[in-house]
């Protein structure tokens, strides 16, 4: 069975109403901001497909900033390609003025190193969790819980695996938390083949009767879409570093959440602005 994307039948769902829009910016909203594969490098000119990683974020954070959102989330593929020292040294010049005025959580993905990950952001936000060799953070906001999950299995190899341990604590995790509609981040997206989480089918099986989890939201792919799996809603963020196909953007994306659902909004910094601004909005099941 195939899971994701293609599954749903309804990629780039884009523009779907604007439900919550009417109480954005306002106190009845949680305001969040997501990106994904930033692929910063140890050299600031690194450019790939036409694109530079470091000089993307370096444009995109100010935006993040004058937005003021009350949470950042990067979900994964933080370094370039193999997660070096110098690549998280960069990436955490470059977030440090918004991590002053916001908490920054952050995924790892395949080309992310754990142990360096650590060494340079020693001290990162959320609650950690006691996943052994794994970076697991919940955030509690009113409107929504972020669980942020781990997917790195293999440095610079494309599949991912959240793992017998994670996906065990996982269930337990939601098995005893309150009702607050949550969101599950991590890095990989949810197709059945050899580059995507190998552990998926587990991972819906575990989720599809537990209705708190009302979205999925992750990277990888470097695409933009929302397509949905039993009513669980599949959120696939663009990158900021660089898209794979020209009719994609590069950028990040506004999330304003109540309690029933949620709106987000595109920014597209590069690649195809097309969808520059627009607005899509899902209602939880």
């Amino acid at each position: 069975m195939k899971f994701g994307l293609a599954a749903a039948g309804s990629i780039f769902v884009m523009g779907a109403g604007n439900s919550f829009a009417t109480e954005n910016n306002t106190k009845e909203t949680t305001h969040w901001a997501f990106l994904s594969d930033t692929h910063i490098p140890a050299d600031v000119n690194n450019r790939y497909r036409g694109f530079y990683p470091y000089k993307n974020l370096q444009t995109i954070v100010p935006d993040i900033a004058s937005a003021r959102p009350q949470g950042v989330t990067i979900a994964g593929d933080l370094a370039r390609l193999t997660g070096e020292l110098d690549d998280y040294a960069n990436l955490k010049k470059l977030i440090n003025p918004l991590a002053e005025q916001t908490p920054i959580f952050m995924a790892l993905g395949n080309h992310d190193n754990r142990d360096n990950f650590v060494k340079v952001f020693e001290n990162t936000p959320g609650q950690k969790q006691p996943v052994k060799g794994k970076h697991v953070v919940v955030v509690n906001k009113k409107h929504a819980r972020l669980i942020v999950l781990d997917s790195l299995l293999y440095v610079n190899k494309v599949a991912g695996l959240l793992g017998k341990a994670q996906r065990q604590w996982l269930e337990a995790y939601l098995q005893q938390c309150d009702d607050t509609p949550t969101l599950l981040c991590f890095h990989h997206t949810l197709e059945d083949g050899d580059g995507d989480l190998l552990d998926v089918p587990r991972l819906f099986d575990m989720i599809k009767p537990i209705r708190k989890v009302k979205a999925l939201v992750f990277g990888h792919s470097h695409a933009y879409g929302y397509s949905k799996f039993e009513d669980i809603h599949l959120i696939n963020l663009p990158a900021v570093g660089y898209n794979f196909d020209d009719a994609q953007p590069v950028g990040w994306v506004e999330a304003y959440f109540k309690n029933k659902g949620g709106d987000f909004v595109l920014h597209a910094a590069g690649g195809n602005k097309d969808m520059d601004s627009r607005t899509t909005s899902l209602t939880w099941r």
